[in-house]
């Protein structure tokens, strides 16, 4: 599968928050796998902005935990151990299995029709082949979904580790057989808000999980 690309060359960085972005697009496309030093100099001259923007991207990446800074190395794309992985993963898991186990079911149509909206433009990005717009419509649907559960510390503690795993499942988005699974199981979790079985749901979410877990795993030479 052929993603589009951006051109972050020809844009407008003029805020911290457009070379993050763009930082993060890099990601999203593989042009930055984890381990990849992010050189100061080079990035000033790529993307025309001061040290000082640089240097306040980078930090915010790196609040984030996408970014690690290192003595006498520098910025680099944060890469994970095995455990690490493993760490991350079963917060996730936990957090979305409870958010999912606090939605009342059957869900309200208006839920259930926004969720339809947002896998529909997933797959509208997909056919596009815009990674960029994979990613932010795939992000948008899971956090409309533990929204539903109406604790918002909750969602938050979720969006956060989403971002943390960003170098973990950003490769995912881009295959051809994950993203039509994908698809099939938002399908499938939409249809399961209209019943009443919430541990089915919540299983379902945290198998959804896995692609993206198992071929970090397998990119870092794990079993």
């Amino acid at each position: 599968m052929t993603t589009r690309e951006e051109t972050p060359v020809f844009a407008d960085f003029s805020s911290e928050h457009d070379v993050v972005r763009a930082i993060e697009g890099d990601i999203i496309f593989g042009r930055l796998t984890p381990g990849t030093r992010l050189v100061e100099e080079a990035l000033m001259a790529r993307f025309g902005v001061t040290r000082h923007f640089i240097r306040q991207a980078l930090a915010r990446l790196e609040r984030s935990g996408v970014v690690v800074h290192e003595r006498n190395i520098g910025a680099t794309v944060r890469s994970y151990t095995l455990e690490e992985v493993r760490q991350i993963y079963e917060v996730r898991e936990f957090l979305q299995r409870q958010a999912v186990l606090m939605i009342r079911l059957p869900a309200e149509e208006t839920l259930i029709a926004q969720l339809e909206r947002l896998n529909a433009a997933y797959r509208d990005e997909a056919e596009r082949a815009d990674a960029r717009g994979m990613h932010e419509a795939n992000d948008a649907f899971h956090l409309a979904l533990f929204g539903a559960c109406g604790n918002p510390y909750l969602v938050r503690s979720i969006r956060d580790y989403m971002v943390l795993s960003l170098p973990m499942r950003a490769q995912t988005l881009i295959n051809p057989d994950a993203l039509k699974i994908s698809l099939q199981q938002h399908g499938i979790m939409i249809e399961l808000l209209r019943g009443q079985d919430s541990w089915a749901l919540a299983q379902l979410c945290v198998d959804h999980l896995q692609p993206s877990k198992q071929d970090y795993v397998g990119r870092i030479g794990g079993e």
